[in-house]
């Protein structure tokens, strides 16, 4: 796949190595507060967020921002938030005017939070449909097909705990960007002029994960790049199949 892309070859060459082990493990330690509740503000907006639920971040905002300001159009669209974590994404597209919502999470409490700041915020809308969905990746998805996705994944690839919910919320990897791209192509989940956007840092492996999306036929593209001054360097891909890219 790769030796009939030169674009996607040109893009694994100039994107960094995974910054080294012990860096990532120091950038990514987690706090001791997972199991707690606590609050999130933004926009305005107060969140309490249950133990166990992702408390969004700098990277999170990347996305909710363009959300809101429309960069990432989801009006009149079929939308779903992968990952829902705390519930801002499918809040800002149900505001936003997106004719579907899909809130989908791998976490039952995740997914019930949602839900709540979902029907607090947005309510009921006649234009809008919501639907929040347990699952693993799309195991358990029986929607689409998807005008947009967006996916803040746990990418990073040190494991940071032996924790279940914190490597849950930040640490499993490049292999379920794999599984993701394998299913959103097998399934045939995305519209054929659907586009997904991934957020992801060179705290995880950036060239695996764009190879997972070329192997499966889909086309990254730099959409957004931020630099921490750190040594960190946040990549918001703009994915899209091959063959409309």
């Amino acid at each position: 796949m790769l030796n009939d892309d030169p674009a996607g070859r040109a893009l694994l060459d100039r994107l960094p190595e995974p910054l080294p082990p012990e860096q990532i493990i120091a950038l990514n330690r987690p706090k001791a507060d997972l199991h707690t509740v606590r609050h999130y503000e933004w926009n305005g907006w107060s969140f309490e967020v249950p133990p166990g639920v992702f408390l969004p971040g700098a990277t999170s905002r990347m996305i909710h921002e363009r959300l809101l300001d429309g960069t990432i159009d989801v009006r009149g669209r079929a939308y779903a938030a992968m990952g829902a974590g705390l519930g801002v994404e499918a809040v800002v597209a149900g505001l936003r005017g997106a004719r579907e919502v899909y809130a989908i999470d791998v976490h039952p409490g995740s997914v019930d939070t949602t839900r709540r700041y979902y029907e607090q915020l947005v309510g009921n809308r006649a234009s809008t449909t919501f639907v929040p969905v347990v699952a693993d990746v799309f195991d358990g998805f029986t929607g689409g097909p998807l005008d947009v996705v967006t996916f803040n994944p746990p990418a990073v690839s040190q494991t940071v705990s032996d924790d279940p919910d914190i490597v849950r919320n930040v640490c499993v990897g490049s292999s379920l960007l794999e599984r993701f791209f394998a299913q959103l192509a097998e399934r045939e989940l995305l519209a054929p002029d659907g586009e997904v956007f991934v957020i992801v840092s060179n705290t995880a492996d950036l060239r695996a994960i764009v190879e997972h999306a070329l192997d499966h036929g889909f086309r990254p593209e730099v959409h957004y790049l931020h630099d921490w001054r750190d040594g960190v360097q946040t990549y918001l891909f703009r994915v899209r199949q091959g063959k409309n890219a």
